[in-house]
C-alpha cells in the first residue's frame, strides 16, 4: 500500500456541460473538457452525473474497449444497441455494456413528462478487443437490506453484474439516516455521493455531487447524515490505468 492520500473534489468544481436537453457534470476530463492532471483515478476514466430532459437523450453513437456501467437515480432510460439488446434502466437496476471490439448504442429518456437522472461510469477492461456484451440485474432487494452492495464486479460477486476488469468493484449503498459503513481497504478508492449527505472519516462532511479520491485507503468509515440518509457509489480498484 502507498502512503494514504485523500483528494476531495466538490460538486461545484466539476466540469459542466449544459445544453438544451442535457445537464451533465463530469468528474474527469470528458469531451471538450480536458485537464491533463484530471484524466482518471485508478481504473476509473469517466464518472458523469447526467440529467436528461424528458423525450430526449443520446442518439446512436459508438464505443470501443470500455466497460460502461449505468446507474439510474431517478426516472428511466431506454437502452438499445447494435447487438440487439434493449432495456429500460430504472433505479436499482444495474446495467453493464462491454464495448469490446465495437458497439453502437443509444440512451433515450422515453418519458415525455419526467427527466431522468443517472450516473454513468467507465473503467478500462483488463483485456482489449473482446466480443461486445451486455448485462443487467435488479439488485433492489439487496440494497434494501442496508450496507454496501456490489453493483458491478470483476471479482465474481454473486449479487453483481460482471465487468471485464479483475481489478475493480463498484459498491453501492442506499444508506439509512445515521447508518455507518466501512469502506474497502484498497490501493485506489473513488467515493461519489449521489444523494444526500455523509461524513467520511478523514474527509469530513460531503454533499450530493461531491467525490473523494483515496489512494492507499485504510478502510475509513462513512456515515450517512442523520436527517437525509445518502446514496453512495464507491469504486474499489487494485491498480491504475496506464496510458
Amino acid at each position: 500500500m502507498t502512503t494514504p492520500q485523500i483528494d476531495i473534489r466538490r460538486a461545484d468544481d466539476r466540469f459542466k456541460t449544459k445544453i438544451s436537453w442535457l445537464d451533465s457534470n463530469h468528474s474527469f476530463s470528458f469531451g471538450q473538457h480536458y485537464d491533463p492532471a484530471n484524466t482518471h483515478h485508478g481504473l476509473l476514466l469517466v464518472s458523469n452525473d447526467d440529467i436528461i430532459k424528458a423525450g430526449t437523450g443520446f442518439s446512436t453513437h459508438p464505443h470501443r474497449d470500455m466497460e460502461i456501467v449505468t446507474w439510474v437515480l431517478n426516472g428511466e432510460v431506454e437502452h438499445k444497441d447494435s447487438q440487439g439488446n434493449k432495456g429500460i434502466i430504472y433505479p436499482g437496476l444495474a446495467q453493464r455494456m462491454s464495448a469490446g471490439t465495437g458497439i453502437w448504442h443509444s440512451e433515450m429518456n422515453a418519458k415525455t413528462d419526467k427527466d431522468v437522472h443517472l450516473v454513468q461510469m467507465w473503467v478500462v477492461p483488463d483485456t482489449e478487443s473482446i466480443n461486445p456484451g451486455y448485462e443487467q440485474l435488479d439488485i433492489n432487494p439487496q440494497l434494501a437490506k442496508g450496507g454496501l452492495v456490489p453493483i458491478a464486479s470483476g471479482r465474481g460477486h454473486n449479487a453483481a453484474i460482471k465487468i471485464r476488469q479483475k481489478g475493480a468493484v463498484l459498491w453501492g449503498g442506499r444508506l439509512r439516516p445515521g447508518e455507518t459503513v466501512k469502506l474497502p481497504e484498497t490501493t485506489y478508492l473513488h467515493v461519489y455521493i449521489a444523494k444526500g449527505n455523509v461524513e467520511l472519516e478523514g474527509a469530513g462532511m460531503l454533499k450530493a455531487g461531491d467525490a473523494v479520491r483515496l489512494t492507499g485507503s485504510a478502510a475509513p468509515k462513512l456515515t450517512a447524515d442523520p436527517k437525509t440518509g445518502a446514496e453512495v457509489l464507491i469504486w474499489e480498484m487494485a491498480s491504475q490505468a496506464q496510458f
